[in-house]
């Protein structure tokens, strides 16, 4: 059972409709109670860095992940800013983030594209996988998976990044440490690349 976080962030109906697909027992959580004892948590975040842990803070489930994800160590996957609020810190805020794993988020360098607009990174761009990992099962790299970001996760170790993409300049595209895992692209967005990381999430 994945328990997918509806704290007012993210495209949710787009995952739960994946795995309506796959056939995967899911629930949408929309009270922090109803995390306790998750199985496996999915973190979906759109927007800025200190509104979506503002928001987190204020719905009460900050608490519960730090509780469940830190402690019990369920495994948690973030996408987009679910997985930048994993970090330490922004330079897009203020705020504190959750810390799962050691690193900074950092805005992208336009001076580094060619591309106009330069910022946002938007569209599809392929990935290279720099450790195997479950989550990367059955994985096309060259045809990779759909961004949409201008602030890239910056880790601390080396040993966390999974995957790399490159625009502009090469940046971790999926981190793990541990039970926490964070994907700056969009699976709902990357038909069978999606398909097959949600998938893997859930057979972790």
């Amino acid at each position: 059972m994945i328990t997918i976080i509806d704290y007012g962030s993210g495209n949710i109906r787009a995952i739960g409709n994946i795995y309506d697909t796959l056939k995967i027992d899911y629930k949408i959580a929309k009270s922090p109670e109803e995390v306790i004892g998750a199985e496996k948590i999915f973190l979906p975040g759109v927007g800025a860095f200190d509104a979506t842990i503002s928001m987190l803070d204020k719905t009460g489930f900050r608490e519960v992940l730090d509780s469940e994800v830190m402690q019990n160590k369920v495994p948690i996957i973030g996408i987009c800013v679910g997985m930048q609020i994993l970090a330490e810190s922004s330079e897009e805020g203020k705020l504190p983030g959750l810390g799962y794993i050691k690193g900074k988020v950092k805005k992208m360098d336009a001076s580094l594209l060619n591309q106009k607009p330069r910022l946002p990174h938007l569209g599809w761009n392929s990935i290279e996988i720099v450790r195997q990992n479950v989550l990367l099962q059955n994985i096309d790299s060259e045809l990779g998976f759909y961004f949409l970001h201008s602030y890239y996760f910056e880790c601390e170790n080396q040993e966390d990044i999974l995957t790399t993409t490159t625009y502009g300049k090469s940046f971790a595209s999926a981190i793990n440490h541990d039970n926490v895992y964070g994907i700056q692209f969009h699976p709902e967005k990357s038909h069978h690349n999606g398909i097959n990381l949600l998938h893997n999430f859930a057979t972790l």
